[in-house]
């Protein structure tokens, strides 16, 4: 089984070139998340068993490191940051990995 690192994804991110990435259209981000079952836990406007993208949008905006911070938290999951239910890791590859986090942190 082979594995891939944070820092991995993170360099295949930086050298996909987010501007090739920051054009995802609503579209295509549904089509993704509902690819890989995003929305199971997920929506745009209202907390499911997650928060909602725009309130992740808000609480990342501004960060200078919040697209690698977002892509590790899916790739590796998470405890705490939102309560007390985890985010499980998620197998997302790199392209469509930064898709979906620059379109997350694109949201108003």
């Amino acid at each position: 089984m082979r594995t891939i690192s944070v820092t991995a994804v993170i360099g295949v991110w930086a050298l996909s070139g987010a501007a090739v990435q920051a054009g995802t259209s609503d579209a295509d981000a549904a089509a993704l998340m509902t690819k890989y079952g995003c929305q199971s836990c997920h929506s745009v406007d209202k907390k499911l068993v997650g928060p909602a993208y725009r309130e992740i949008a808000r609480k990342y905006a501004g960060s200078s490191g919040a697209a690698a911070s977002l892509a590790a938290k899916v790739q590796n999951g998470s405890t705490g940051a939102w309560g007390p239910i985890p985010m499980p890791p998620n197998s997302v590859p790199g392209g469509d990995l930064t898709a979906i986090v620059q379109w997350i942190l694109a949201l108003k």
